[in-house]
């Protein structure tokens, strides 16, 4: 069996240099390195939101990279976990998100919302609030589509 050291996310999108400019200001992101051509286009680079790493492209349509704004929508949502949610979806719409599901206190015993970068992907933003079992949350889960 091979042993799993990691898993990355790496996001595909237009214009990865003014992403990376939105992670910033968006969720305190730093950025680790860019590797990019002389004409600006970025074929690999490194962002640090919290202690963790995301990793992410220009698209590259010669070469089947392409992101969600090519393909209209996305196919999946980074959740980012974190203390103060609310100061969070603040400050990622203040950078130019868009919320596509407000805060709300959840069933799972998170509070939490979603949002879209301008860039086309999906972003979960939650904070624990409450400890539920797996059977208590099904039973709320069961309850809600009653």
């Amino acid at each position: 069996m091979v042993k799993v050291h990691e898993v990355f996310a790496y996001l595909r999108l237009r214009c990865a240099a003014e992403a990376i400019e939105f992670y910033k200001r968006a969720f305190d992101a730093h950025e680790v390195f860019r590797l990019a051509e002389l004409g600006g286009r970025i074929g690999h680079a490194e962002i640090k939101i919290g202690d963790r790493v995301l990793m992410l492209a220009d698209e590259y349509p010669e070469h089947g990279i392409v992101g969600p704004q090519m393909l209209d929508g996305t196919t999946f949502a980074i959740h980012l976990h974190v203390d103060d949610v609310d100061s969070l979806m603040l400050r990622a719409t203040n950078a130019g998100a868009t919320v596509l599901r407000p805060l709300a206190d959840q069933f799972y015993g998170e509070r939490s919302g979603s949002i879209r970068d301008p860039f086309g992907h999906e972003w979960l933003l939650g904070q624990h609030i409450e400890d539920v079992t797996p059977e208590e949350m099904q039973r709320r889960y069961d309850a809600m589509y009653a």
